[in-house]
C-alpha cells in the first residue's frame, strides 16, 4: 500500500510540474525578449500571447498548453497499464476503481500548476487551455462538447473570457449528460469553479460592459487570458 501511495503521489506531483511549465512565458521571452507578465493582461496564457505576438504564437501556446493537460492524464493511464505496477494496486480495489480518482486529482494538480507555476513565483494563466487538454484525455466527448460551447460563444460575443466561463459552466452539465463517473463529475465542478474564480476581474468588467473583445488592445494588467 505504501508503494502504491508513493507512486500516486509521484504522478500527482509530475502532473503539477507539467502544468507549471511556463509555455507562454518562454515563448514571449524567446521571441520578443520581454516578460509577458508585464504586458497586456499580465497572464501567461494563450490569449495574452495572441495579443502580444499575434495569431501564430498564440495558437502555438494554446496547443502546447492543451498538450500539458493531455500528458498529465496520459501519465495516469500509463501507470495503470504498466504491468509491474499491477502488483501494487491495493486489494480493496482495482484499476477501474482507482483510475478515475487519480485522473481527477492529477488533472486538478495540472490546472493548479498552470495558474500557480512553481517556475514563475506561483503566477500563471487562467487554466482554460490546459483544462481543455485534460478534458479531451479524460473524456473526449465532454472535451469536444465543451470546446463547441466555447467556440459558439466566442463566435457570437468575440469575448474570450465570457466563452471560457461558459465552457467552465458547461463542463459539469456535459459530465452528467454523458454519464461520466463520479470523480469526473467532481472534476467538472471543481475545475469549472476554479476557472471561473480565476476570471473574477473579467466578470466585473463584463458586468460593467468594459471587457475587451478579440482584436481590442488590453490596457490594464488584469485583463483576461
Amino acid at each position: 500500500m505504501a508503494i502504491w501511495l508513493i507512486l500516486c503521489g509521484a504522478i500527482i506531483f509530475i502532473a503539477y510540474l507539467l502544468g507549471s511549465f511556463p509555455t507562454g512565458y518562454i515563448a514571449v521571452k524567446q521571441l520578443k525578449g520581454i516578460d509577458i507578465r508585464q504586458v497586456g493582461s499580465g497572464s501567461t496564457g494563450a490569449t495574452n500571447v495572441l495579443r502580444t505576438l499575434g495569431k501564430g504564437p498564440g495558437a502555438f501556446v494554446l496547443v502546447l498548453d492543451a498538450l500539458k493537460g493531455v500528458l498529465a492524464i496520459a501519465l495516469v493511464y500509463w501507470l495503470f497499464n504498466f504491468n509491474p505496477i499491477q502488483n501494487y494496486i491495493p486489494p480493496t480495489g482495482d484499476a477501474q476503481v482507482w483510475q478515475p480518482w487519480l485522473i481527477t486529482i492529477a488533472g486538478l494538480a495540472a490546472i493548479l500548476g498552470h495558474s500557480k507555476s512553481i517556475f514563475l513565483g506561483f503566477t500563471g494563466g487562467k487554466s482554460v487551455a490546459i483544462s481543455l487538454g485534460i478534458l479531451l484525455a479524460m473524456s473526449w466527448q465532454v472535451g469536444l462538447a465543451t470546446a463547441g460551447v466555447f467556440a459558439i460563444v466566442v463566435a457570437i460575443s468575440r469575448i474570450v473570457s465570457l466563452s471560457s466561463i461558459a465552457g467552465a459552466i458547461a463542463v459539469s452539465i456535459f459530465m452528467v449528460i454523458l454519464h461520466q463517473p463520479l470523480p469526473y463529475i467532481l472534476f467538472g465542478i471543481a475545475g469549472g469553479l476554479y476557472v471561473i474564480l480565476r476570471h473574477r476581474p473579467n466578470i466585473e468588467r463584463l458586468l460593467a460592459g468594459t471587457e475587451p473583445k478579440i482584436g481590442q488592445n488590453v490596457a490594464t494588467p488584469e485583463q483576461t487570458t
